[in-house]
C-alpha cells in the first residue's frame, strides 16, 4: 500500500536528507529494503534489481550488515550463536562500524558513479532491532547515525510487513536460526512496531507493503513504488 506524501518526523527515529537532497538530482539513487524474518526480502531484492536493469539503470546490490569483506567478518561475528552474551551496546557499536566501512567502500562510490543503490537493510533495521527489539536508547543511535552517515539517507525504503509467527515459520525453514533468528516473538513484535511506525512518519520514504500477499500481488506493489521513483528522477 502507498501512502499519502507527507513528511512528518516521529519522536526517536533519524530523518535527513536523501542521496539526491544531499548531493543534487543527477546521483544515483539509493533503495533500501527492511523488515522482520522471513517476509521475503532476498527474493524482492532480485525483482527490484531485474526490473531497473531491465530499464538500463545500473544497480549495485549489496547488503548490512556486509557488503565488503571487512563488513562481512563483523556480520559472521553479529550473527553466529554463541556462549558469550554479547551486550546491546557490543552489538550496536558493531553494526555501525560494518556500515562505516560499508557506505565507504561500496555505496558512497556508487551514488557518486551515478549508479543506483540496492541496499537489504540499513540504519532503519537498526532502530527496529536494536532500537525496538533490544530496547536501546534511540537518541544514541541517532548519534551514531549521524556520525557515520551525516545527513545520507535513502531514498525510498520498502518495509515488507508480515504477520511474525508466519515469517518465523518461513525462515527457520531454510535454515537453522541465528542469533537473531533466535529471538522471541515479543521480540520480533518490538521491531515490526517500530518498523510501521516509520511507516506512518515518513510515507514519502517509506512504503509498508503486505508481504502475506501473492508473490505477483506483493512484486505489483513494489512496482507501484519504482515507478514512482523513476518518474522522478533527475
Amino acid at each position: 500500500m502507498l501512502f499519502k506524501r507527507k513528511r512528518k518526523a516521529v519522536k526517536g527515529v533519524g530523518m535527513g536528507a536523501s542521496v539526491s537532497e544531499s548531493v543534487g538530482a543527477n546521483i544515483g539513487r539509493f533503495i533500501t529494503m527492511e523488515g522482520t524474518e522471513g517476509v521475503g526480502k532476498s527474493t524482492n531484492l532480485g525483482f527490484v534489481r531485474d526490473w531497473l536493469t531491465s530499464r538500463g539503470i545500473h544497480v549495485v546490490v549489496t547488503r548490512e550488515p556486509g557488503g565488503t569483506p571487512l563488513a562481512e567478518e563483523i556480520r559472521h561475528l553479529l550473527l553466529s550463536n554463541r556462549d558469550e552474551p554479547v551486550f546491546p551496546l557490543t552489538e550496536l557499536l558493531l553494526i555501525f562500524a560494518a556500515r562505516a566501512q560499508h557506505l565507504e567502500q561500496v555505496v558512497k562510490p556508487a551514488l557518486a558513479r551515478g549508479h543506483w543503490v540496492l541496499c537489504d537493510r540499513f540504519t532503519d533495521s537498526t532502530f527496529a532491532y536494536q532500537g525496538g527489539g533490544r530496547g536501546f536508547d534511540r537518541a544514541q543511535i541517532r548519534q551514531l547515525e549521524t556520525l557515520v552517515q551525516g545527513t545520507l539517507r535513502p531514498d525510498m525504503t520498502l518495509i515488507l510487513d508480515i504477520d511474525i509467527e508466519l515469517g518465523l515459520s518461513r525462515a527457520r525453514q531454510r535454515s537453522e536460526p541465528d542469533r537473531f533468528e533466535g529471538e522471541t516473538i515479543a521480540f520480533f513484535q518490538r521491531v515490526r512496531g517500530v518498523y510501521q511506525e516509520l511507516a506512518a512518519s515518513a510515507p514519502e520514504r517509506y512504503t509498508l507493503v503486505d508481504a502475506g500477499q501473492p508473490l505477483a500481488a506483493v512484486q505489483e506493489d513494489i512496482t507501484q513504488v519504482l515507478v514512482t521513483l523513476l518518474d522522478g528522477r533527475g
